[in-house]
């Protein structure tokens, strides 16, 4: 379906590991999730697997946030953008 032109709900599936944690690691971690509308879906005693389902852009920022807080230990896998036209009566 070609949504060119009109209103559309776009959201891309992320998920990020972040690996090599210390304590004070993984309380950070849980801390930006829940600020930022992630999920922490699976961790262990120095990893965590966080799930993020926003915006292709949103999704881009997290990633250089993560980047920057914890360089060389994070993974990335992203599964594209999604979308369906909006339903929305604002304008009718």
């Amino acid at each position: 379906m070609d949504f060119t032109g009109i209103p559309v709900h776009l959201k891309e599936l992320m998920f990020l590991r972040v690996s090599g944690c210390s304590q004070q690691d993984m309380t950070e971690l849980f801390r930006l999730s829940h600020v930022l509308g992630t999920l922490v879906i699976d961790y262990g005693p120095s990893a965590a697997l966080l799930q993020s389902v926003q915006t292709e852009l949103k999704n881009d920022d997290l990633v250089s946030l993560f980047q920057s807080l914890f360089p060389g230990r994070i993974e990335i896998v992203r599964g594209g953008s999604v979308g369906t036209e909006e339903i929305s009566l604002r304008g009718e």
